[in-house]
């Protein structure tokens, strides 16, 4: 028998080591199909899972409003609404750089008939009310067919006034209060605390008149004398602001710029304002437009959680959650 040829026992025990290796490499088959098909799995859920999270965000930002009037607008005449509601300052919801967005987005939609600022406020910055109202004067000038009314509703105070003295005409509530035009400055002085306990107060400066404001410092007579020239001045050129926006209709008394407020049926009679009515009656029967748009610029989610909870928090969670997707997408 030739020495190559291999008898049927020794066949049957090289059967078991080929079977081994072909069961082998099917199992291995199996659990890589089977990992590959639980991470496709859990690429598809991450993917759907963001999609239905944008979504999300999408109808939350048409039923509150973040995506901003003019996307609103479509088509029709319309009368465009801009809120000024709360304190007038460079970082608040009443900055001019917000308002003045909104005016020029009212102004320029080609469907705007008419634009109305709802005016709910105390006054702040002098600064953030001279450039609102100069914008508006602005603007009137460049669309002269498109009216500008201001509609009170609480309160038109100060720097809210003096946006509203932008407007062509100015509207109340009778139980609305309307005026305060002045200006102050204000603060605390503790130097007689301070002698009582005992505490001296080292305070260091370059140039004389540095610390003037500080309130543990004496107010020497020319210092007074200096902020009282200074206020004097805005106060000169809030009155010059008031006069021209009004014009004939201001019925000028003692007491008109004394810094005193009047409720809305008083300031109609001294011609501060010029009747009654709300943002709807001014829509539908002074613009005719009953259509009201919303124009104001309003935070994005990102800028309101920001505030809330601080940029640092937002960035960490925001880069801790791309990490983990990341991760789980690998």
């Amino acid at each position: 028998m030739n020495n190559e040829e291999m008898n049927p026992s020794d066949k049957k025990l090289a059967k078991p080591a080929g079977n081994a290796d072909w069961e082998r490499e099917t199992l291995e088959k199996l659990v890589f199909s089977t990992l590959n098909e639980q991470r496709a799995r859990r690429r598809w859920g991450i993917f759907f899972r963001l999609v239905g999270f944008a979504y999300l965000l999408i109808v939350l930002a048409a039923v509150m409003g973040w995506t901003g009037g003019a996307r609103k607008a479509g088509a029709g005449k319309h009368t465009a609404v801009i809120n000024v509601s709360g304190a007038i300052a460079a970082d608040g919801e009443v900055s001019a750089d917000k308002i003045m967005a909104s005016l020029r987005s009212a102004f320029e939609h080609e469907n705007t008939v008419g634009v109305v600022l709802r005016i709910n406020s105390p006054g702040g910055s002098p600064v953030q009310s001279g450039i609102i109202h100069d914008e508006m004067r602005r603007l009137r000038a460049k669309y002269p067919d498109i009216p500008l009314y201001a509609v009170v509703e609480d309160l038109c105070a100060s720097g809210g006034y003096y946006i509203a003295a932008g407007a062509d005409r100015i509207y109340v509530d009778k139980a609305s209060l309307v005026g305060s035009i002045g200006v102050l400055m204000n603060g605390f002085g503790f130097t007689g605390t301070m002698e009582k306990l005992g505490v001296e107060r080292r305070l260091l400066t370059a140039g004389e008149n540095k610390g003037f404001l500080d309130p543990f410092s004496p107010m020497q007579p020319a210092q007074r004398t200096h902020v009282e020239t200074m206020l004097a001045e805005l106060h000169r050129q809030f009155i010059s602001v008031v006069k021209k926006g009004r014009g004939d209709r201001l019925k000028e008394t003692p007491e008109t710029f004394s810094g005193l407020i009047w409720s809305g049926e008083q300031s109609v009679k001294m011609g501060l304002a010029d009747g009654l009515g709300s943002v709807d009656s001014v829509a539908r029967d002074i613009v005719k437009a009953e259509k009201l748009v919303d124009f104001s610029v309003k935070e994005n989610l990102p800028e309101r959680i920001a505030k809330r909870f601080g940029a640092d928090v937002v960035t960490g969670f925001g880069r801790s959650l791309a990490e983990g997707m990341m991760n789980r997408l690998e």
